[in-house]
């Protein structure tokens, strides 16, 4: 009975030191991944392949790491709402564009993209207090240009990039007119249980029955679930079913977190959407929600240019 209690144990701690040394060694390239496999750090196209009229910001994070951006711009005089999007973790801004150039036709938006600092063209390495930085490099960037509907800033994020975005959102609540969150989870707490599912007793965010005694080893938490209750501004949540890297249910706990106090939330289920494609398998119905979201809770104001051509269609 004493050699079973000590092996069991010898286990529980082989299995704690186990997490501990895959946390403190590899918790970055687990949560960022800026290069994909086989791919190289550098875009593979640039919005000019996919006809986009565009321009190369370069910025500053506020602690000296030099950014590069995409600024996609719908019509030279158009004025209309003006999407900051954040893209997940793996990848770069390229893999993105494709989405990205239906969102422009569908939405009749500008749309400013974002490396992360160690993603595409930008300097540095990842980490949740550097790109928490780069974020509002680039929301900063967007409020000071005279050429937008400052007004109309809609920030969108998917997966890391909702955790990204909904952070942002709640710090400024006198820049960002919307958030849209796709595919997000409640934090990297309760993904880590997620992709390492030994680890789920011993890592966790708020809802967590475990120990949690591993959690102070984590450095980039980005724990969502905390923040969208902190967020006053219209958020539309988008949450694809058959998402194979994040639990739907993660979207319902954010969902819930906020409602309570928010009544300016939307929640939409895609049954066929996967973790990338949502945006594909949702089809018009994912784009009419967006666009409906963006017309009711950041309308145009009357007074500036509208995106029209002399035909009174979108040009």
């Amino acid at each position: 009975m004493v050699s079973y209690v000590s092996a069991l144990l010898y286990g529980v701690g082989g299995i704690v030191v186990a997490g501990m040394a895959l946390l403190v060694a590899f918790q970055e390239k687990l949560v960022y991944v800026p290069v994909l496999p086989g791919l190289t750090k550098s875009y593979p196209i640039t919005p000019a392949r996919l006809r986009l009229p565009y321009e190369d910001v370069w910025l500053r994070s506020a602690d000296g790491v030099r950014l590069h951006a995409w600024f996609i711009k719908l019509i030279p005089e158009c004025r209309g709402p003006t999407v900051l999007f954040f893209q997940e973790n793996a990848g770069n801004i390229a893999h993105r564009l494709e989405m990205v150039r239906i969102m422009i036709q569908r939405l009749q938006c500008n749309v400013f993209m974002l490396s992360y600092r160690g993603y595409g063209a930008s300097d540095g390495y990842p980490s949740q207090h550097g790109i928490a930085k780069d974020a509002q490099a680039a929301l900063d960037h967007l409020s000071q240009r005279t050429d937008i509907d400052t007004s109309r800033i809609v920030v969108f994020g998917r997966s890391l990039g909702g955790a990204v975005g909904a952070l942002l959102t709640k710090n400024n609540p006198d820049k960002v007119a919307a958030l849209i969150l796709e595919n997000t989870f409640t934090s990297i707490l309760d993904m880590a249980g997620v992709l390492l599912p030994f680890l789920k007793w011993f890592i966790g965010g708020t809802g967590s029955k475990g120990p949690k005694i591993l959690n102070f080893l984590v450095r980039s938490p980005w724990s969502t679930i905390d923040i969208v209750g902190q967020i006053n501004q219209p958020i539309l949540f988008l949450s694809g079913l058959q998402d194979e890297m994040v639990p739907p249910s993660h979207m319902q706990m954010l969902y819930a977190k906020v409602a309570s106090h928010n009544r300016e939330c939307i929640f939409v289920e895609f049954p066929n959407g996967m973790h990338m494609d949502t945006w594909l398998a949702g089809g018009d119905r994912y784009w009419r929600t967006t666009q409906q979201f963006i017309e009711n809770h950041v309308p145009e104001i009357k007074e500036h240019e509208s995106c029209h051509d002399d035909k009174g269609t979108f040009a």
